[in-house]
């Protein structure tokens, strides 16, 4: 849909590393010449640190003169922004060089090019996305601390107790969830299911599939600011922060794929439950590079608090079929719909850089003719003690990041640097930190 309405302006961004949205609120008068020839941003926008500052190491600020990139739209009409107090319009875009050439460090050029290696190979894959979030009390934004939203709706004055799956819980919330919904539709966002999760005030929205994996994450990116610009509406904040509650449940991020040639067969289907060949190399893939790629599927000091020991959040690279305590599950499914669940992300990564090395180790499975393992029945958590665990701090999700050269052949050697650059920049600033609990133990 197009802006036609007079005063109207529009917000044009692209995705940093961090999945933070970068650029400018344009009028509306704008709008042509964008949509032909796009906007300029500094390429070093896209390896700011978390705050929005320079990352200097990232050889793209100084090195370069903080040059120019062209952010050009990648969709052929602006979308409403339903929850704006005043008429507003938002385009995503996604950044190529001057000379046009893709800008590699951009996450939806790394993934559109993991999609094209596949493509190469007469694949194409078939995702869905999985998101939890929270609902919080509206002043806790300002505050900078989480706290229960206060109900309007329903028989609960607050969620404050665990009730998965409840209905009654999304009883109380009903005008939110249509307005997420209607906002949804406006958007194109392929909402399907709506789920109360583990903690209280905690939901997941699933998505329907689609054979457009860029497409996807689009949809979970603007997703995320669509829950949050709605919750404000209604006088709520939002938080995809991986772990906001110490003893509660963390926000998870899943992916489902497939694959299917160029006939529309899905390829992981062999006619059983067990699936084909080479759904059993792409698993081995996944939990071959997981490791490595640890620091795009846990950004952040807080992601690292979702893995434990019985909280759905896997410690070590496992697979099974239908079982949830794995960290690469097979689902229960008619056999035309095989496919591989991928339950490693926290909700606070970056959706184009998750599907990236999703894609990108199954694809590594595949061309490296890998197997996996004997896959785990029952308790995976039971077994942990017997298995290497992922890196579970974020200096050494760092190291395994920067050491793997399966990340700079699968997504790119300058990605590598840019990304690093940033995480180092974000450890060095919030470890130079004291925190409170030091000053009550130890002063």
């Amino acid at each position: 849909m197009s802006i036609t309405q007079e005063g109207n302006e529009f917000d044009l961004f692209i995705t940093d590393l961090n999945g933070n949205l970068r650029g400018k609120r344009i009028p509306a008068s704008g709008l042509k010449g964008v949509m032909t020839q796009g906007v300029k941003l500094p390429q070093s926008v896209i390896g700011f640190d978390h705050w929005g500052d320079d990352v200097v190491e990232n050889g793209l600020v100084f090195e370069t003169g903080d040059s120019d990139g062209i952010c050009l739209p990648v969709h052929a009409d602006p979308i409403t922004v339903p929850w704006a107090s005043e008429p507003r319009d938002q385009i995503l875009a996604m950044m190529y060089n001057p000379d046009g050439t893709p800008f590699m460090c951009d996450p939806r050029q790394i993934l559109n090019n993991i999609v094209e290696r596949f493509k190469a190979l007469g694949y194409t894959p078939v995702v869905a996305t999985e998101l939890e979030f929270y609902l919080l009390d509206g002043d806790s934004e300002s505050k900078k601390r989480p706290a229960e939203p206060t109900m309007t709706e329903g028989s609960r004055s607050t969620l404050t107790q665990t009730d998965c799956y409840s209905i009654e819980e999304m009883d109380g919330l009903t005008r939110f969830f249509t307005d997420v919904r209607n906002a949804c539709d406006e958007q194109g966002i392929p909402a399907d299911t709506i789920i109360s999760e583990l903690g209280p005030g905690q939901f997941e929205i699933n998505m329907n599939h689609t054979s457009n994996a860029v497409q996807a994450a689009d949809h979970a990116n603007l997703f995320k600011r669509l829950v949050k610009g709605v919750a404000r509406k209604h006088g709520f904040g939002a938080t995809f922060m991986a772990k906001p509650y110490p003893q509660k449940s963390g926000n998870g991020f899943h992916v489902h794929f497939s694959l299917i040639d160029n006939d529309g067969n899905n390829v992981f289907d062999d006619g059983t439950d067990k699936g084909t060949e080479l759904l059993r190399r792409a698993v081995a893939g996944l939990l071959n590079r997981m490791s490595d790629s640890m620091l795009i599927f846990a950004p952040h000091l807080n992601s690292y608090r979702r893995f434990q020991l019985g909280t759905h959040a896997p410690t070590f690279a496992s697979w099974g079929y239908e079982n949830r305590t794995v960290s690469v599950r097979i689902p229960e499914s008619p056999c035309v719909a095989r496919r591989i669940e991928h339950r490693v992300s926290g909700a606070d990564a970056n959706p184009y850089l998750v599907l990236a090395a999703v894609l990108g180790a199954a694809l590594y499975g595949i061309e490296q003719k890998l197997s996996p393992p004997s896959p785990i029945e029952g308790d995976a958590y039971a077994l942990a003690d017997q298995h290497e665990t992922l890196p579970n701090r974020w200096e050494l999700a760092s190291e395994s990041f920067k050491d793997s050269s399966f990340v700079k052949d699968y997504l790119g050697e300058s990605f590598v640097r840019v990304f690093a650059a940033a995480k180092e920049q974000e450890q060095s600033k919030i470890f130079s930190q004291i925190s409170n609990v030091e000053y009550e133990a130890y002063l």
